[in-house]
């Protein structure tokens, strides 16, 4: 299959942005399934280990959206 020619990088990064985010959100409609009590046992812990990796990973994703900050060394 032949790779999409795109106009301009602007073109560009909004047809990929779109088809990752919805991919990120179809995925994650797909995980609350596994809230269904009567086919999955899970503990608490276990829901916020999965929920703080998942908010990490937006956390971290958004940091490379804002740019490059240094970080100074502080004492």
């Amino acid at each position: 299959m032949a790779r999409k020619q795109f106009t301009s990088i602007r073109e560009r990064f909004k047809v990929v942005a779109e088809n990752r985010t919805n991919k990120i959100l179809n995925d994650l409609r797909i995980l609350s399934h596994c809230s269904n009590k009567a086919l999955y046992e899970f503990s608490d812990e276990e829901i916020e280990r999965i929920f703080k990796a998942v908010d990490d990973a937006v956390t971290e994703a958004k940091t490379k959206f804002k740019g490059k900050e240094k970080k100074l060394f502080k004492l």
